[in-house]
């Protein structure tokens, strides 16, 4: 267990100091606009779902590791809080931004990889559940920002979000949950479909009426409420 947890730890510090590093230079070399910065960052802490989920063999060293992860980075990022120009750097919208965000992601990842793999013995409805959100919500913010022409407005929708960005949501959370249902396989051939479009119609509409950016939280748990029913009434338990 100590070996796998300090060898499966040891492949995630690699994974965020190169992608991190690189990041960085990017953006020290070439102007990156703001938001697309912080989506590249948004798709860094995403990917390393793949190295929680297949660097470790067993789901509660993976938890566990998520929590390890949480403790050693929070402190760290505050004393860089410290450091002059941290936060235009890391394009921050309000200070603490990164550390709250840190807490929320692996917080999240960590009860996902609780209930799907720990639960359900099921890694592929960790990727799942939480691509559903995580590659969604990037391409609505990008698409939004870049192509939104008409907005969204209501009494529980927050700040201005478009038709558009909603839309790309969709489609690339169809995508990516019928990508990861395609690769785990078990299912029934008229199953992989329906699944993926009801939990991007699910995600989408959750995303645009979560308030205060808790999207990260109530958008996975609502694909995997939709997703592990019906995966278990149209396939078969894969691993």
């Amino acid at each position: 267990m100590i070996e796998e947890f300090f060898s499966g730890f040891a492949l995630l510090i690699a994974y965020f100091v190169v992608f991190a590093l690189c990041a960085l230079l990017l953006r020290k070399l070439v102007k990156v606009p703001s938001e697309l910065f912080r989506k590249t960052l948004h798709l860094i802490a995403l990917g390393s779902l793949l190295v929680w989920v297949y660097a470790f063999r067993t789901w509660w060293v993976s938890a566990l590791a998520a929590l390890v992860f949480i403790v050693l980075v929070f402190p760290a990022l505050a004393l860089a809080e410290r450091i002059k120009g941290y936060s235009k750097l890391l394009t921050e919208r309000k200070q603490g931004e990164i550390k709250s965000s840190l807490v929320i992601v692996f917080g999240m990842f960590g009860l996902m990889i609780a209930l799907c793999w720990g639960w359900l013995g099921d890694k592929g409805l960790v990727l799942a559940c939480v691509f559903a959100w995580g590659f969604g919500d990037g391409a609505a913010a990008l698409v939004g920002k870049r192509f939104g022409r008409h907005v969204l407005e209501g009494r529980m929708i927050e700040g201005r979000k478009s038709v558009e960005g909603s839309l790309a949501m969709l489609a690339v959370s169809f995508v990516s949950v019928i990508t990861v249902l395609l690769l785990r396989g078990g299912l029934q051939w008229y199953g992989y479909v329906p699944i993926a479009a009801i939990a991007a119609v699910v995600c989408t509409v959750v995303e645009l009426y979560t308030l205060k950016g808790f999207d990260t939280i109530t958008c996975p748990f609502a694909a995997a409420a939709v997703i592990i029913p019906l995966v278990q009434v149209w396939g078969t338990s894969a691993r």
